[in-house]
């Protein structure tokens, strides 16, 4: 094939998939990239920040996004890395506290989870055969506190980490993470954050939104929180793959750290060794860019399109499973799976959950407001048929 012929062939493939701006992905946490991304795509399309000493520029941008998401996650002075996505950062996560437990002579790794916790806990489970402990959870869908100061004073318990979500994948609802981490102090317990969605919308989320008696405290102002969680490319703009872990700082690296001697830096901290510098530096130019006041701003628009969603939601007769916390709607639905099947029947694409009843709506920034009344008026006619 000449140039012509592939890029004609790709083309037919590409015309396959959905495209964000028609407003009909409404399941996913990820969203158009800004724009500029694809210029700075273009400039790093090379660099493998695997062998960071023949990119130092990249590192020393990939250094920068660690110290600018750090400082509105009030830490400043963090240790982190741009990896491939949540599930990387999750992983990562876990493999830091089983060689905690490790150093400590622990021969099992026992860590509290909620149920609402992300599947690439799952898979952290099957690859470190960890010992995971689920609260029940409140009324709310957080993880139950009282279960786990009870759990925790039990002589009978060792407990080597806890993980809380900030923006659970299926209702954005956040853990009382501020009791949890007082726990996990007291205790000398490591805590990890799962912030991959809220990461990137908590700290912008104006006064206005937030609910009565909430706690939205998540990140390293609280004295336990070992390690954070923050995707970029979902609600920071930037293109795939850009996840983030952040840790406290430095002295977490050391339980990473494997030797890689033929390359230009002789240890590496990450699960995945060739690393694209495009996250990195995509990240970088849409954080300058926007700046807080451009978040701020975006998660405001995400905000008032998720009030939009429940109230048209409501006029039609039904009903969210809890005021939102974050841009993300849950719809009771006694046959959530059929719906959703007979939605994508129709062009809309949302999703389930599995905790309760229900479709699960994300309004990120390709959603405008045209686009929900339309979702809405298809929901209402499968109903009716």
């Amino acid at each position: 094939m000449n140039e012509k012929e592939v890029l004609d062939a790709l083309k037919k493939y590409r015309e396959m998939d959905l495209k964000y701006e028609d407003g009909r992905i409404l399941g996913s946490m990820c969203t158009k990239p800004h724009p500029i991304s694809r210029k700075i795509s273009e400039m790093f399309f090379e660099t493998n920040l695997g062998d960071p000493g023949l990119f130092k520029g990249t590192k020393k941008l990939e250094n920068e996004v660690i110290q600018m998401m750090g400082n509105f996650l009030n830490n400043n002075n963090p240790f982190g890395c741009i990896i491939s996505g949540g599930t990387e950062a999750n992983i990562t996560a876990m493999r830091t506290i089983k060689n905690i437990s490790r150093k400590k002579g622990n021969k099992s790794t026992t860590v509290i989870l909620p149920e609402t916790a992300h599947f690439s806990f799952e898979k952290a489970r099957e690859m470190m055969d960890l010992q995971y402990i689920n609260p029940p959870l409140t009324n709310y869908y957080t993880m139950d506190v009282k279960y786990i100061k009870d759990y925790i004073e039990d002589s009978k318990n060792r407990i080597d980490a806890i993980v809380s979500i900030a923006g659970c994948t299926e209702l954005g609802t956040i853990d009382n993470i501020k009791e949890i981490s007082k726990l996990a102090e007291e205790n000398n317990i490591y805590l990890h954050v799962d912030a991959a969605f809220g990461g990137f919308v908590i700290p912008f989320l104006e006064d206005k939104y937030k609910l009565d008696n909430y706690n939205y405290e998540f990140d390293f102002s609280l004295n336990a929180v070992s390690s954070i969680t923050i995707d970029p490319h979902k609600m920071g703009l930037a293109p795939i793959p850009a996840g983030g872990i952040l840790f406290r700082d430095i002295s977490f690296k050391k339980y990473l750290d494997v030797e890689a001697p033929y390359l230009t830096d002789t240890h590496q901290s990450t699960l995945i060794g060739t690393r694209t510098g495009i996250g990195v530096a995509s990240t970088w130019g849409v954080m300058k860019l926007l700046g807080e006041e451009g978040y701020k701003n975006i998660v405001s628009e995400c905000m008032d399109n998720t009030y939009y969603l429940i109230k048209k939601a409501k006029e039609y007769g039904f009903k969210p499973v809890i005021d939102p916390i974050l841009n993300i709607v849950a719809l009771r639905d006694e046959t959530p799976l059929k719906t959703c099947l007979k939605l994508r029947e129709v062009g809309w694409y949302v999703s389930i959950c599995k905790c309760v009843g229900a479709l699960r709506i994300v309004l990120m920034p390709h959603i405008q407001k045209e686009h929900i009344d339309g979702f809405v008026e298809a929901l209402s006619s499968i109903k009716k048929n």
